[in-house]
């Protein structure tokens, strides 16, 4: 899993990377703990994936962009499943599960 904090690297993703999962991870949050440890066991089952996550509090404007960019309100945590640089799945909270993810992201 590979943290952004810019604009640019996220740019830089949706421009190269077809399909990727994004990760919206709070540092002070116990469910965004909670949600991010799924994601990562997720992450770490299916390698062929292309995942990423920002920290909300060390990256504020690139999850700012994100919700502007996409339509997609700002929650937190929240994972976004990324298609030809559109979202096509998106989960917060307690949604966030590795049950979750495996029936609508799959790989």
């Amino acid at each position: 899993m590979e943290k952004l904090e810019t604009i640019e690297q996220f740019e830089r993703v949706m421009n190269e990377t077809e399909r990727f999962l994004f990760i919206k991870h709070s540092l002070t949050c116990p469910i965004s703990q909670a949600a991010f440890r799924e994601c990562e066991k997720f992450a770490a089952d299916h390698p062929e994936l292309a995942v990423y996550c920002l920290y909300v509090q060390e990256a504020r404007p690139l999850s700012t962009y994100i919700a502007e960019t996409t339509g997609v309100k700002h929650e937190s945590p929240q994972v976004l499943l990324f298609e030809n640089g559109s979202v096509v799945w998106h989960a917060s909270h307690w949604r966030i599960t590795y049950d979750a993810l495996s029936e609508h992201v799959g790989a």
